[in-house]
């Protein structure tokens, strides 16, 4: 059964299915969803079908949303997928201001004569500079990570310090290449909720340090991208430069910040990443995490944990740790 919730808009997309039942396209409005499948032509498989012809589609939503005369179905009686399927997924790192000043200083060598305030204020700085001078950090997920937005989140044996990372996601509404930032914005559908969850102890390669990151093993565990609930219009944000990211862990906030912070707005990644490859309709643009993980808080994911993510306007995802069980 969904979670009730009332996004920003009018109207929002989502993937619905009865209980165990076939995933359908939805629209959802006034808490009530209606099957796209069987009202728009071209939408018999699935949301992207409806990204890919996104100027078309959303005249044609509009009006499905304000007529009660159609075969409307209650939100609570469905179950909520994730909104849509990528074929790519963009992820950005290091990209909010407050939490890379947080890692670099946790990550401090024991040597370092610096002071944790010398450290910050000298970080702060730095920070200031990439965001003025410097391009955005954009690395590549896989779709086969993403899950749904109240789905269990299986913690892998494997794993020794996963942790949570609520970022705003860009959904691509067409083919995107070599955009400008100034025209990056024509090119998103909308936004959702994706948490990144990281294992912290794979992301250096300690075997080859030369190499640098692993982030296949460190993000792309099954289940590892919690994607939802809805896929909400660009057109009822905003300003997705100033939205707030929440997260909860047991009831208990962990993170809390607005996208102010970013280093590099929705735009500018956009753009950034459309200069090395082509984004295509549906895929998704994760902006960052900000301040607040579990590695700065000395607290990781474990068997049991209930994360709570909300971003301004784009709802709320509900996901439960369950630990591996060993074969």
């Amino acid at each position: 059964m969904a979670t009730l919730a009332q996004p920003a808009g009018p109207f929002v997309l989502g993937t619905f299915s009865a209980e165990d039942g076939v995933p359908f396209p939805g629209l959802l409005a006034k808490e009530r969803v209606l099957d796209l499948s069987s009202t728009l032509d071209w939408a018999p498989s699935g949301l992207r079908a409806v990204v890919e012809r996104w100027e078309e589609s959303l005249p044609v939503l509009r009006s499905l949303a304000d007529d009660d005369t159609l075969g409307w179905r209650p939100l609570q009686d469905l179950r909520v997928h994730a909104p849509i399927e990528p074929r790519q997924v963009f992820q950005s790192g290091a990209n909010y201001r407050q939490h890379v000043i947080d890692l670099e200083v946790a990550h401090r060598s024991s040597d370092d004569p610096r002071t944790v305030e010398e450290a910050r204020a000298e970080i702060a700085a730095i920070m200031d500079r990439r965001a003025a001078e410097d391009l955005p950090y954009v690395f590549i997920g896989l779709p086969s990570a993403v899950t749904g937005p109240y789905d269990d989140v299986v913690l892998p044996s494997w794993a020794q310090q996963p942790d949570w990372e609520l970022e705003l996601a860009a959904v691509i509404a067409k083919p995107a290449y070599r955009v400008s930032a100034e025209e990056a914005l024509a090119y998103v559908a909308g936004y959702t909720i994706a948490n990144d969850l990281t294992d912290r102890a794979c992301v250096f390669r300690r075997d080859m340090k030369a190499i640098g990151t692993d982030w296949l093993r460190s993000k792309n565990a099954p289940g590892f991208t919690p994607l939802g609930p809805w896929l909400v219009p660009a057109e009822s944000i905003a300003d997705s430069g100033d939205l707030r990211v929440t997260l909860k862990l047991n009831g208990e906030t962990m993170q809390d910040e607005s996208t102010k912070d970013m280093l590099f707005g929705v735009a500018r990644l956009v753009s950034y990443a459309s200069q090395s490859a082509q984004l295509l309709p549906g895929d998704l643009v994760l902006t960052g995490s900000p301040a607040g993980n579990g590695i700065h808080w000395g607290r990781l994911l474990r068997d049991g944990d209930v994360m709570e993510g909300s971003i301004t306007g784009l709802g709320v995802q509900r996901t439960r740790c369950v630990a591996e069980v060993p074969a």
